[in-house]
């Protein structure tokens, strides 16, 4: 399923993110030369339907057309046809931000590939642009606890989520390969998030180095996902229509970075008495009882919590989740390095 290119072909950089199909049969990998290396590697529509990170590389792409980049660039295109239909993929698609591990399908063995040949090559470090559907601020996650990392992140914005479930996603494999991040810029049709991508973007490609000192706790606000809440299977869910198994209420997008308090009320279940959902915790154990419960037909919190990704998207809300649940964390702290011997 993989194209390995050596350069940009005459207008690509003109098309869309949907128009990509037009010039390129499938998932691409460029790589490109630069002043240094080893090369930044940075992932762009592993789902369809976020733009942003097409967006913002073909416009510094662009504008690098007659000089040579900062860094040499491995830039991998991903799913190009479900980019077709501004979907985050197709019906016979797996998601292609979750076939970055072992697996049996076309796209798994696509993806074996890609890293393979970044491992083989080395890489400064690793960046994967997204779009998000609910109401989230901007913010970077990282699958690892490291300066790097941390640094890396941050430059994007202070706000840090430190995951690692759920497995096969991109950055948890490549942070096996050097510092690795995901980028969440927002709401595709808002253009402060490519703004932000772009300058984000520029900036490491014009690092000569990923800055190594402590980070301190006025730099960042890190927070650590403690859970993933699904949907229960040929469960029927949406908004305003009492008919349906899980009603929730207009506003839940608006709950996203929200300290929620016990008791926050999330929807209804007119037509179940029991939890239509299911929440796994970092070691795949169900975990709903621990956070939500029935109050009559009223689906409530437990506990509290502090949500990300709720979206009012329902097709993305069977696809993937209802909603990541997060905690706050302390910064990591790490020995001091001895002093060199005179």
């Amino acid at each position: 399923m993989l194209t390995i290119r050596q350069d940009i072909p005459e207008g690509l950089l003109d098309l869309e993110a949907h128009e990509l199909h037009k010039m390129l049969d499938g998932p691409t990998l460029f790589h490109l030369s630069g002043r240094r290396k080893p090369a930044l590697y940075i992932s762009v529509l592993l789902h369809g339907n976020e733009p942003v990170g097409w967006n913002a590389i073909r416009h510094l792409l662009y504008h690098h057309q007659n000089r040579e980049l900062p860094r040499a660039l491995s830039l991998f295109i991903g799913n190009i046809s479900a980019a077709k239909l501004r979907q985050r993929h197709l019906d016979n698609q797996p998601d292609f931000n979750r076939i970055w591990h072992t697996g049996d399908t076309p796209e798994h063995a696509m993806a074996s590939q890609v890293y393979n040949e970044m491992s083989q090559s080395g890489l400064f470090a690793s960046i994967d642009v997204h779009n998000n559907t609910g109401l989230n601020p901007h913010y970077a996650c990282v699958n690892k606890l490291d300066t790097a990392s941390l640094h890396l992140a941050t430059l994007f914005d202070r706000t840090v989520i430190y995951f690692t479930r759920p497995i096969g996603v991109q950055s948890l494999a490549f942070s096996e390969l050097a510092p690795a991040v995901t980028l969440e810029c927002g709401q595709p049709d808002n253009p402060a998030g490519l703004t932000h991508a772009i300058e984000y973007l520029t900036a490491c490609l014009h690092l000569s180095e990923i800055p190594s000192h402590t980070i301190t706790a006025q730099d960042i606000e890190l927070f650590h996902t403690v859970a993933v809440v699904r949907i229960a299977p040929g469960t029927q869910i949406g908004f305003q229509d009492d008919g349906l198994d899980l009603r929730l209420v207009d506003n839940i997008d608006h709950l996203n970075f929200r300290e929620l308090p016990a008791d926050t009320l999330l929807g209804w279940q007119p037509l179940n008495d029991e939890l239509l959902l299911r929440t796994a915790d970092e070691q795949d154990h169900e975990v709903s009882d621990n956070y939500f419960r029935l109050d009559g037909t009223a689906l409530k919190v437990r506990r509290p919590i502090m949500p990300s990704m709720l979206t009012r998207d329902t097709q993305i809300i069977h696809q993937d989740c209802l909603c990541y649940l997060m905690e706050r964390l302390a910064l990591p702290t790490y020995p001091s390095l001895p002093q060199e011997q005179k």
